[in-house]
């Protein structure tokens, strides 16, 4: 079975997951960064088509595939757009062996007690259904930690297993992310007391479907350990958070069997005025330096 491949792969392939979900009002600044300024489409269709031929490019490119990329989280518009004349999903898998995630949250509300919840998600049923029907196996939602408050991070911890428990109702795997801020004025409390929570929340999970967690690269090296190590966790992954990409990967490394699952800090360096040679060799140089940082650990 096909998804019995992709838990293959996410368990135990060496390698890291990109980050492909950029939406909303994060969109216009990823592009303008691009090189395609806000002249030069008009809306929110324009805005989204702009980035999907982004994301398309860098799909396509000769580094993006299953060798060193084992997973890829998508925008909806993402996963319902094609590439190469097929649905993104299937592309994905069958063509560049690289498994295929959602994000399904909708942003975050105001914040409160030192955290940002996420917003409602209204239809979820119906998307994931939607996803489990175009091949996505898993999916992503984040919330948001800046102080180390027991309440909040407490909440933050609830939501994100709730939902994780809607989604795998679908059969699909969920990627809990509540991210650390790493400008955090205590980072390593907020990650001291979101390991205690999380710790929580996954031995008091029923049944015995796995989960991914995306966390914030921890102050001190191997903090997550005892996460890596559950029973119920396919894999933990690192969010580059802000941090440059070789300040990223320095970073990583220091943390045995987290994977990255960067965004920002893989596509910093694309233009789109770059040739396909130029394009296609910084993405090269981006995808050896994260995979590097992900299977080889100091």
């Amino acid at each position: 079975m096909t998804n019995e491949k992709m838990m293959t792969q996410m368990h135990g392939k060496k390698g890291f997951m990109a980050a492909l979900d950029q939406s909303g009002g994060s969109t216009p600044g990823a592009l303008k960064h691009y090189g395609v300024p806000e002249t030069d489409y008009s809306g929110d269709a324009e805005m989204f088509q702009r980035m999907h031929e982004m994301r398309v490019r860098v799909m396509t490119a000769p580094a993006f595939s299953g060798d060193k990329i084992i997973g890829a989280i998508l925008f909806e518009k993402t996963m319902d757009g094609q590439a190469k004349g097929k649905p993104v999903p299937t592309y994905l898998w069958n063509d560049r062996g690289v498994v295929p995630f959602l994000k399904v949250d909708k942003g975050l509300d105001a914040e409160k007690d030192g955290v940002q919840l996420m917003k409602p998600i209204p239809g979820l049923d119906a998307l994931l259904e939607r996803a489990v029907g175009l091949g996505i196996f898993g999916t992503k939602m984040r919330s948001v930690i800046r102080l180390a408050s027991k309440t909040g991070i407490a909440a933050i911890a609830e939501q994100q297993f709730a939902i994780g428990k809607q989604i795998m109702k679908h059969s699909l795997v969920p990627i809990l992310e509540p991210e650390v801020l790493i400008k955090s004025p205590d980072k390593a409390g907020a990650e001291a007391i979101l390991r205690d929570e999380l710790l929580k929340g996954l031995n008091a999970l029923p049944g015995d479907q796995p989960v991914m967690l995306k966390l914030t690269i921890p102050e001190t090296p191997d903090f997550y350990a005892s996460l890596i190590k559950h029973p119920r966790v396919t894999r933990v992954v690192a969010l580059s958070g802000g941090y440059p990409l070789d300040d990223a990967c320095q970073r990583l490394a220091k943390n045995h069997d987290m994977i990255a699952s960067f965004s920002r800090a893989l596509l910093d360096g694309l233009r789109k005025s770059m040739s396909d040679a130029e394009f296609d060799a910084a993405l090269a140089t981006a995808v050896d330096k994260i995979y590097r940082a992900s299977v080889i650990k100091n």
